[in-house]
Formats: structure tokens, C-alpha cells, sequence
């Protein structure tokens, strides 16, 4: 597979752990949903690609980290 940035087929699969929210002040108080995606990254221009869990996508949209706990 090629990296759709830069063309590079240096890549490399990692496991990944990150919180997501809504950005600015007014969604501060909003929970974090906490997705553990599958990673691939370009080692040569640093881009990296996963895909957000279904359950957790569905957080994201209603806004509900909660929902996502569950999963």
C-alpha cells in the first residue's frame, strides 16, 4: 500500500490510544471519547490513517462519550 500523501510505501501498523472531543471552550465541559484504532503510518512524511470504531463514530455524532464507555 502506498501513503495517499506522499506516495511512500514506508509504512507501518500500529495500535493506537486517543481522545477525541469537539473543539473550542463551549464543548470543554463535553466527556472525551476514547477510541483504540488500528494505525498505519508513513515513516517517511509522518502521515498516519486509522478508522474510528463504530460504536465510537456513533458517540461522536450524537456528541455522547458515554454511549461510547459502554463499547
Amino acid at each position: 500500500m502506498q501513503c495517499r500523501f506522499c506516495g511512500s510505501v514506508n509504512q507501518k501498523r500500529f495500535i493506537g490510544e486517543m481522545g477525541i472531543r469537539s473543539p473550542g471552550l463551549k464543548n470543554i465541559d463535553k466527556a472525551v471519547v476514547w477510541v483504540f484504532p488500528n494505525l498505519i503510518v508513513c515513516l517517511d512524511c509522518g502521515m498516519a490513517e486509522f478508522i474510528v470504531p463504530k460504536n465510537e463514530l456513533g458517540a461522536l455524532a450524537k456528541g455522547d462519550a458515554a454511549a461510547a464507555a459502554g463499547s
